[in-house]
């Protein structure tokens, strides 16, 4: 039974699924939206929430922490810059995932995750 699991496995190793989540929410916030899979888009919802709750505290012990999950140096500048500033008086809820229907090549349910304005 998956009774209070936290995580979804999405088929991957731990390694490999740290840095999926890591490389969609880099791509999020550099663009504000990307496009993937149902499932990895719920899964990576959930960790940029996190980043970017850090992000809104703004001081360099969360700046390091959110380095270390996200291993760019650009986004995280971004992130602390400005989406950080932006969402600060938001109280949770920064993102969106909006379905955008079957895939064409193999039917997998395509989502869009994007940052709430």
């Amino acid at each position: 039974m998956r009774h209070r699991m936290g995580v979804d496995k999405m088929g991957m190793l731990p390694s490999h699924r740290r840095s999926v989540l890591a490389n969609l929410t880099n791509a999020l916030i550099m663009h504000s939206k990307v496009e993937t899979t149902f499932m990895r888009a719920k899964a990576s919802q959930r960790f940029a929430e996190r980043v970017i709750t850090l992000a809104r505290r703004g001081d360099l012990h969360a700046r390091r922490i959110v380095f270390s999950r996200l291993r760019d140096k650009e986004a995280v500048d971004k992130l602390f810059t400005e989406i950080g500033p932006t969402f600060k008086d938001r109280a949770g809820g920064y993102t969106r995932v909006v379905k955008m229907g079957p895939r064409r090549g193999d039917g997998a349910e395509v989502a869009r995750l994007m940052l709430v304005q």
